[in-house]
Formats: C-alpha cells, sequence, structure tokens
C-alpha cells in the first residue's frame, strides 16, 4: 500500500514540474544578483539621465496602452524573413499574444522573449500563438531568431505605425541614445540610422474577434507580463467557447 502511495505521489510531483511554467521574475532577480556582483556599468551621471528620462516617460504615458475591452488595432507587418504578417488572418487560427519588444540589444526583452519561448506549449493548449514585434530592422531579427532558435513571428515595425496604434511610440532622447550607445547598446545600429523610435513593452492577449482580453504595458521596461497570466486569461477565453 505504502508503494502505491509513493508512485503516486510521485506522479503527482512529475505532472507537476512537467507543467510548471516559466517565470520573467526569477530569471529578472537572477540576472540582478549577477549584475551586483559586477561593477557598476553606468556612472552616477548616466543613471541620473536614465532615471531622469524613465520618470519624463512615466508622466508622458499615465496608462499606456490599448486598453481591456478594446479592439485590438489590425495590422500588416513584415516579418524577419520578409513575409507579410496580418493580424486578422492570424487571429481565424486562435488567439494571440501579441509582445511588443524593444529590441535584441534589451536584456530585459530577451529574458521575457525566452520564458515565454518557453511557455509556448502552454499557450497552445488554447490555441494560441505569440507574436513579437520590436522597430529592429529584419536582419537584427533574423539574427535573433536563429542565435536563440525562437519558433514564433518576430515582427518589424519600421515606419513605428503599429507602436503608434497601440499606444506605445515614444522617441529616445539624444542624451539617452548616447549613454545607450555609450554602454555598448546602439539603438541605432539595431534600427537604423536616426531611428530612435522605440515602444513602451507591452503584452496584449487578443481574442479571436480582436478584442484585447488582458494586457500590461509598462513605462518601467524591467516590468513585464508573466506566462502565467497570459495563460489565466488564455484559459478564461477558451472557457467561453
Amino acid at each position: 500500500m505504502r508503494n502505491i502511495i509513493l508512485i503516486l505521489c510521485l506522479n503527482a510531483l512529475s505532472m507537476l514540474q512537467a507543467t510548471e511554467v516559466a517565470s520573467y521574475q526569477e530569471s529578472f532577480d537572477k540576472l540582478m544578483v549577477k549584475r551586483a556582483e559586477a561593477p557598476a556599468k553606468y556612472s552616477p551621471k548616466e543613471q541620473e539621465i536614465m532615471k531622469q528620462a524613465t520618470l519624463s516617460l512615466a508622466e508622458s504615458f499615465p496608462n499606456p496602452g490599448v486598453q481591456v475591452g478594446e479592439k485590438a488595432p489590425d495590422f500588416n507587418l513584415i516579418n524577419a524573413f520578409g513575409k507579410e504578417v496580418n493580424l486578422t488572418n492570424e487571429l481565424k487560427k486562435g488567439p494571440v499574444v501579441l509582445v511588443f519588444y524593444r529590441g535584441a540589444w534589451c536584456p530585459y526583452c530577451n529574458i521575457h522573449l525566452a520564458v515565454l519561448s518557453q511557455s509556448l506549449s502552454e499557450f497552445e493548449k488554447y490555441g494560441a500563438q505569440l507574436i513579437a514585434v520590436t522597430p529592429q530592422k529584419t536582419e537584427k531579427s533574423a539574427e535573433q531568431i536563429k542565435k536563440d532558435a525562437y519558433p514564433f513571428e518576430i515582427l518589424s515595425d519600421l515606419n513605428n505605425s503599429v507602436m503608434k496604434a497601440y499606444k506605445l511610440y515614444f522617441e529616445l532622447s539624444k542624451e539617452l541614445l548616447a549613454v545607450y550607445k555609450k554602454n555598448g547598446l546602439d539603438v541605432e545600429a539595431y534600427n537604423g540610422k536616426d531611428h530612435t523610435a522605440l515602444p513602451v513593452p507591452g503584452t496584449f492577449i487578443i481574442d479571436t474577434k480582436g478584442v484585447v482580453r488582458a494586457m500590461q504595458a509598462e513605462t518601467n521596461y524591467k516590468l513585464r507580463m508573466e506566462p502565467k497570466d497570459i495563460i489565466d486569461a488564455l484559459i478564461k477565453i477558451s472557457k467561453e467557447k
């Protein structure tokens, strides 16, 4: 009897581990520990420029992003390999998890994309797919897909129209752009010369009717929507069928 109970407990534990969802916060915390152990990367003056830029952006965007219950703006964008992708057509296949990120140069974006990629099988249980949007050039997205083996679409918003439609668009100040470049984050190398627009990082769960059912958009670029919260939204959508 004890052996049977032990086997059942082990099986239950195994199932729990198999369905454990990746956590952005856990990956973020590990990065912060590594950075705390390393020499300071930014000077006090540079840190102040970054702080002020964050505060200014928060004032400009008190409530960023298309909100829950609103219609998700349709779009046509080119993927990393030159193919046009239309949101309405993709929604015919099932819900879409739409993620706006700054670019492959951004470590927090890379952490978020990695945990989302690890959670794809859970999203797919509810018929959903992940689509990422960035202002970076298609060749940079192709390099990122090859490097990180991402199986989802990465689309380039080269004229900023989709970022604007989703109420996420802003321009980097010259001071912040210079700080980034000095410290190895060359935004123009990814977006193109004089293309210095970025999105406020945002995640939108869109149902097959094109309605935003859950979202998170934060001017603090270190904050991102957790896969668990995305899955909760997808579960809710699936129960309404």
